[in-house]
């Protein structure tokens, strides 16, 4: 009863409302890492087994998503922070449609060197949706529910992002199995469509007028926390890209269930502990867990079964949990909110 009185007099939303404002835009980032984990599981023994191409290679279609990720973020920043995050998520649900009608275009030929280059084409295009929806929902969010409520928005950012990937591994090869190529596009392309329609009618966040940082002292004042965050997300992408492969090395089965363990116990992190980053601080709470990370891709590389290796992946998910909302509050703590987006 105090602190309902206490909110009513300072004039802060009830936490069941600030929470449906998140959930609400956060979904749109959940739809574009449900895609994103679609083709995870399907797309490295698709490469490597059935097109013939290198290991490597594989691992190279998978980096290419982050690659056009990393390419964008500063251009989606400045969309954000120019014409509010509500741009940014729809440019990023559009660029989702485009790579689901480029994996269509891919099922449509039998020559490999053209499914490839409609795949490689996909994960540019996805890539960019992960940008856009990436940037655009956290500081929509933020928009929506003030700095206070900032570590609550990354963390449940988060929970939308890898509980896609969980999700989405698993669906990814049932769909595969039924209809090839063609039912990854379709659902790819149907889905985002959705969430743009629904993107359309949400009213956006105001945009927060100031003079804008330029790219270089961004970069300048993100740059440790950035390297951070980096060195973390190796584990990651080691993960994605290569743990299908792992387990077909092994004959072992359904790889896609190590990419759920991987969702499930990141997203369990972030409902449950979030919390420590207030207690002590972003940078002791991720030197944690950092530690935990490296020990279970150790389990994974020590792996000898695929129950050993499912546990790996996921103390793996355990550790990469918190890194990012830990580094992202130190990094924003003394950002003008004009320039949060950037």
């Amino acid at each position: 009863m105090q602190a309902r009185f206490h909110r009513l007099n300072t004039g802060q939303p009830p936490a069941g409302h600030v929470t449906w404002k998140i959930l609400s835009t956060v979904t749109f980032n959940l739809v574009v890492y449900f895609l994103i984990g679609l083709p995870l599981a399907v797309l490295p023994g698709l490469v490597h087994f059935n097109l013939g191409y290198s290991a490597a290679f594989a691992g190279f279609m998978i980096s290419l998503q982050y690659a056009a990720t990393l390419a964008t973020r500063s251009v989606v920043g400045l969309i954000s922070d120019s014409f509010g995050p509500k741009s940014a998520v729809l440019a990023g649900l559009a660029c989702a449609i485009i790579s689901g009608i480029c994996v269509i275009a891919a099922a449509s030929s039998s020559v490999p060197w053209i499914i490839m280059a409609w795949l490689a084409s996909s994960r540019i295009w996805l890539g960019a949706a992960e940008s856009g929806t990436g940037t655009g929902c956290i500081t929509w969010g933020i928009g929506q529910t003030g700095a206070a409520h900032m570590a609550s928005v990354m963390s449940w950012n988060g929970v939308a992002s890898y509980g896609g990937i969980a999700l989405g591994a698993p669906t990814g090869v049932f769909l595969y199995q039924c209809g090839g190529l063609a039912a990854l596009g379709m659902a790819t392309m149907g889905l985002s469509a959705i969430g743009l329609g629904i993107c359309t009618i949400k009213p956006g966040a105001p945009v927060v007028a100031g003079a804008r940082m330029g790219f270089t002292r961004v970069l300048r004042h993100v740059l440790p926390y950035g390297t951070c965050l980096a060195l973390g997300s190796i584990g990651f992408g080691t993960l994605v890209a290569f743990i299908t492969l792992f387990y077909a090395s092994h004959h072992w089965h359904n790889a896609a269930y190590a990419l759920s363990a991987f969702g499930v116990a990141f997203v369990l992190v972030r409902v449950t502990l979030s919390g420590m980053i207030r207690r002590y601080g972003g940078l002791t709470a991720s030197a944690v867990s950092l530690a935990v990370e490296a020990a279970g891709l150790m389990v994974l590389w020590r792996a000898g079964s695929a129950e050993i290796a499912l546990l790996g992946a996921a103390l793996t998910g355990l550790g990469l949990s918190l890194v990012f909302p830990a580094m992202a509050v130190e990094a924003l703590k003394d950002v003008p909110v004009s320039n949060r987006g950037a």
